[in-house]
């Protein structure tokens, strides 16, 4: 699939509004508790015909990732201000908890995250703007000799992703979540 360039920005006024009606039930249906975001229904309780909601989200991961671009940006400005760190492997740290704690909140935002594909062009640029940061922080990192050399920002992307599964495949123990954090933490160090 490839990424869309119509995201709200450029629609005409009835098309924006539906939008963002359709994005605005979304969020309430995932407030009460379902997440299941099943498109026709969405629809219906926007008032909107089911073509109109496939139009502007091709399938449930587009409506995800429109639903996640807040969370997603948060998570890029946390990646740069971990990047401008004067302690790389601190501000290495710092990152990988508050991106583990983002997805285990949100189960839409980690399979946006983990995803090869994206439906939106604004997810492929957060992406790339996040790997260019973690990128920048893992160079830091060689430098200091805290980190292995051959390690690449959308390995940290995916192993971040694998934690947040694990953790959801258990019970989702917090404290197991720390532990595959530590896990990771220690195995990104150059071997001895």
């Amino acid at each position: 699939m490839t990424p869309r360039a119509e995201q709200g920005a450029g629609l005409r006024a009835d098309a924006a509004r539906n939008r963002a009606r359709v994005l605005q039930v979304a969020r309430e249906q995932l407030a009460g508790g379902d997440d299941s975001l099943q498109l026709n229904a969405i629809a219906r309780l926007a008032g909107v015909g089911v073509g109109t909601v496939y139009r502007h989200f091709p399938n449930r991961h587009a409506l995800w990732e429109a639903l996640s671009a807040e969370r997603f940006q948060e998570l890029v400005a946390e990646a740069q201000a971990a990047a401008a760190d004067e302690d790389a492997l601190a501000g290495l740290h710092r990152l990988l908890r508050f991106a583990l704690g983002r997805a285990l909140d949100d189960a839409g935002f980690a399979a946006v995250l983990e995803s090869a594909n994206d439906a939106e062009a604004r997810t492929s640029t957060m992406k790339a703007e996040l790997d260019r940061a973690v990128a920048e922080l893992l160079d830091r990192a060689r430098r200091t000799g805290a980190v292995r050399r051959d390690i690449e920002a959308e390995d940290v992307r995916r192993l971040l992703c694998g934690i947040e599964h694990a953790v959801r495949s258990g019970d989702s123990d917090p404290t197991r979540a720390e532990v595959y954090l530590d896990v990771l933490l220690e195995g990104l160090r150059p071997p001895r």
